[in-house]
């Protein structure tokens, strides 16, 4: 027997001028590893999104693990595609000086950003 599971997620359009941001509404892990991170970047972008926003809850654990390098090939393909990104999330658990540090430096740029809300993601990606 064949078992197929789908996520299912929802986006929300968000604009900014001429600027199109979609809001990724799931419940589901969407990005398990890099094709998956690439293939929603690729999606967004085919529909002329310029920006994503994603929770924290619907990115794989192992992102956070920097050791994995999931987070760095991921991020990598953002930046090829100019796509700008906000993670939504409660980052203060994460105990790794590294992850920390890359969080930081992240939030320094505009590419990728860490953020505690949907409001702060929407002022990150004007």
């Amino acid at each position: 027997m064949f078992v197929l599971k789908v996520n299912i997620m929802n986006i929300e359009t968000h604009q900014s001028g001429e600027t199109r941001i979609a809001e990724v509404i799931s419940d589901d892990v969407l990005i398990k590893n890099p094709e998956e991170g690439l293939q929603l970047l690729a999606d967004l972008y085919y529909q002329n999104f310029d920006k994503i926003i994603i929770k924290e809850q619907n990115i794989c654990a192992e992102f956070f693990d920097l050791k994995t390098g999931i987070a760095g090939e991921i991020l990598q393909k953002f930046s090829n595609y100019r796509v700008s990104l906000a993670i939504i999330g409660d980052f203060g658990k994460y105990e790794s000086k590294s992850m920390k540090d890359f969080i930081y430096e992240s939030n320094k740029g505009k590419r990728v950003n860490f953020v505690g809300s949907l409001e702060e993601a929407l002022a990150k990606l004007p």
